[in-house]
């Protein structure tokens, strides 16, 4: 289970040198780097860097932008297999409804997608495989507070729509904790699936604080609700063991959500003490033998 480190625009670039973590980063859309392949080639190669993959959210619930889905898809393939990347991180896009229901949304559906936007849903990502496929990249799903793919129940209404596709999932532990899911239990339940992981921390006090005062996603954000790994609610030595049981052998992307400029601490830090906090973690680990005869 390799570890990498994420995602900032150019701070990425900075402190990635500095933090102890190993040299491959994954591109946040196509905003924070140069989109020139030369140029950001020559720039990562400069610091020993190469990329793995970059996070694509798009509207995927508005038919009438389904042009525009396919033709950034599009550069984004171009821009990661010109650079040897071989994995699409695949989101749909924050709305400013879902932003303000953002890890309170209704159990009952009525603020989610029906039946039929789910499989105009589904149609949509399967050309989404397609367009990544010829760029010889891999798709996999991220779903993500303040968007329509957030809970479980959402998560699973999705997959239910894509499962004549080879689309896998990227699970991110934060997001799944923060839109009322176990990510123990969702790694359980798509381990067939499951191809890529981000690792992120929940502040308890934080989540609470936002949905008793109906934070939107920024604003929860602002407050900290993503907290330096370890620090949070999250069992990552459950987690972990779990991954390592199941012998999982993608990527693990190490992320802390933050608004830059407004971190009480510096990211190079919390990045830091992340890696050791997880190395110590790791290191724990029962090898998956092990682990299943105990669980036996």
């Amino acid at each position: 289970m390799p570890l990498v480190c994420l995602r900032a625009p150019d701070q990425t670039l900075r402190f990635s040198d500095g933090s102890g973590w190993r040299a491959w980063i994954q591109q946040t859309a196509l905003v924070y780097f140069p989109t020139d392949p030369k140029i950001l080639a020559e720039s990562l190669k400069r610091r020993g860097m190469t990329i793995l993959s970059s996070f694509v959210p798009v509207p995927l619930a508005d038919d009438s932008k389904k042009g525009m889905v396919i033709e950034h898809v599009r550069k984004v393939g171009a821009l990661l297999s010109a650079l040897g990347a071989k994995l699409l991180v695949l989101s749909d896009a924050q709305t400013p409804k879902r932003q303000s229901l953002a890890g309170r949304v209704p159990s009952d559906g009525r603020e989610s997608l029906n039946g039929e936007q789910w499989k105009s849903v589904g149609r949509i990502v399967d050309e989404i495989e397609h367009v990544a496929g010829e760029f010889g990249l891999s798709l996999v799903f991220h779903p993500h507070v303040a968007t329509y793919v957030e809970t479980p129940m959402e998560v699973e209404h999705l997959f239910d729509s894509l499962a004549h596709t080879g689309v896998g999932l990227c699970l991110d532990t934060g997001h799944c904790v923060y839109g009322g899911g176990d990510p123990a239990e969702e790694a359980k339940k798509y381990r067939h699936l499951l191809r890529y992981v981000h690792i992120k921390d929940i502040n308890a006090g934080v989540l609470g604080e936002s949905r008793r005062k109906n934070f939107n996603f920024e604003q929860a954000v602002g407050a900290g609700i993503f907290s330096t790994i370890g620090d949070g609610c999250i069992d990552f030595k459950g987690f972990l063991q779990f991954l390592a049981d199941i012998r999982y052998s993608g990527w693990m992307v190490v992320e802390q959500d933050v608004i830059y400029g407004k971190t009480p601490v510096p990211p190079v830090e919390t990045m830091r003490a992340s890696l050791s906090y997880l190395k110590n973690v790791m290191s724990g680990l029962e090898p998956a033998s092990k682990s299943a005869a105990r669980n036996a």
